[in-house]
């Protein structure tokens, strides 16, 4: 008797619970998790609209004769293509990818297309995975996307090892959207960590671009590995945010109000200190880069703003209710928006009139920041006991630390955090006190009488 009179206060507890999670995903807007970062720069960001087109340029199946390319083509010279690996060629293990000499702009690239909804072997790759399976550098990956990585590594390692031999001044970067970023962001990895099959390359030669990135990195790693790796994520887009595992996902669908009281439970019941203090847990890889172009009870897209950071705690980790959740995911969008934000971040520089040698210092001084914004995060991660967090500065592994580094590590962060604000206050002091004539130069605005 006495549990079915408990029975009511179950219920009304649960339908509590569900109705905080249905209000707070209602308030909840992408551009609350970025609101505290900082803004990005031209020099940093400009890759990564060239990056997406020529990922693009990987569903082609004619570079020559291209089919889909965007407006103003994919800007590359399919002279310049060495290696273009097909469904036929992978097998299976992989996506199709292609290898890049770009010689305008000093790259080797290896560039990886996102999930193909009509190959079983894409959805065999992205599901081959449970939670703590695999093991990789003191943290934990995605199985799937480590087996492809590995396929792909070993596949090409001496071919990348001869191209950057060939050029010693040129970075090897690797490129990849949606189930193809989390395969490049742990080729990249896995290159680190194998520099030697690559020749004499440095760390510092080596980058990756991840664009709308699959969770496939634990905690430690995705903070560890962010000075080499770099994930570009569109306003509200879902894959980054999909905590659920995602063989759960696809075997819901039959059963989908069972996966959102699941879904609604584990949001209202898991503390974050229980997220971060999970060694399993994975997370988008790297730095973050957001681009925000929507507004809260706005209607259309506005001109967008690129915030970066490398964030420990408020990691994208809530979905956002919005329509735009899967548009935001495509490629094609994303080249787009990053296109439209390097556009605006150039024209800011132009008006300003930048001289050469400030451009120079300001990407030196940009450098410089990123280095101590990684420092900060390694050691806010050590602050807030991540597992297997612990602060090294050389190549971005972590060691021991003494007690005294904790205790200063919030500090650091919030005097890092301040400069940003600092710069961004100084960028709206200058369009608060000059204005633009007719010839695009920079005059003081006239005060009205």
């Amino acid at each position: 008797m006495s549990i079915l009179c408990g029975l009511p206060i179950l219920e009304c507890v649960y339908c509590l619970g569900c109705a905080r999670w249905l209000w707070q995903k209602c308030l909840y807007t992408a551009g609350l998790e970025s609101e505290n970062w900082g803004l990005a720069t031209a020099e940093e960001f400009e890759p990564v609209p060239r990056l997406c087109r020529l990922i693009l340029s990987v569903y082609e199946d004619d570079l020559r004769h291209p089919l889909w390319a965007p407006p103003g083509g994919y800007g590359i010279n399919p002279d310049w293509v060495i290696v273009k690996r097909t469904y036929e060629e992978t097998g299976g293990c992989a996506t199709p990818y292609m290898i890049y000499l770009d010689h305008d702009n000093v790259d080797i690239v290896l560039a990886i297309r996102g999930l193909n909804l009509a190959k079983e072997s894409d959805y065999a790759v992205l599901l081959d995975n449970k939670l703590g399976q695999t093991k990789f550098d003191g943290g934990y990956v995605h199985n799937g996307l480590l087996k492809a990585a590995k396929w792909i590594f070993d596949a090409e390692c001496e071919l990348l090892r001869d191209l950057a031999e060939m050029n010693p001044d040129y970075r090897l970067t690797f490129a990849g959207h949606s189930l193809g970023a989390g395969i490049v962001s742990l080729i990249a990895m896995y290159a680190v960590q194998n520099r030697d099959r690559l020749g004499t390359i440095e760390r510092k030669r080596i980058r990756c671009f991840a664009m709308a990135p699959a969770r496939c990195v634990s905690l430690n790693l995705a903070v560890r590995y962010a000075d080499v790796i770099s994930s570009v994520v569109l306003q509200d887009d879902f894959l980054p945010r999909t905590t659920t595992a995602l063989e759960d996902v696809f075997k819901s669908i039959f059963c989908l109000p069972c996966l959102l009281c699941l879904m609604c439970l584990k949001d209202t019941c898991t503390l974050e200190e229980n997220m971060l203090k999970d060694p399993r847990r994975l997370y988008a890889p790297g730095r973050l880069y957001h681009i925000v172009e929507r507004k809260p009870f706005r209607i259309g897209r506005f001109p967008p703003v690129v915030r970066t950071a490398v964030p420990v705690d408020r990691r994208f980790e809530h979905i956002v209710l919005s329509c735009n959740a899967t548009s935001d995911h495509t490629i094609i969008w994303l080249e787009r928006e990053s296109q439209w934000a390097v556009d605006l971040m150039l024209e800011k520089d132009r008006i300003m009139e930048i001289p050469a040698q400030q451009r120079m210092q300001r990407q030196e001084c940009l450098a410089r920041e990123h280095s101590e914004e990684y420092e900060a995060a390694l050691r806010r991660a050590v602050a807030l006991n991540v597992p297997q967090a612990a602060y090294s500065p050389s190549y971005g592994t972590f060691a021991e630390v003494e007690e005294g580094e904790s205790s200063g590590s919030s500090s650091r962060a919030g005097s890092l955090l301040s400069l940003k604000r600092m710069r961004v206050h100084w960028d709206n002091f200058i369009e608060r006190l000059f204005d633009v004539d007719e010839s695009g130069r920079m005059v003081f605005k006239k005060s009205s009488t």
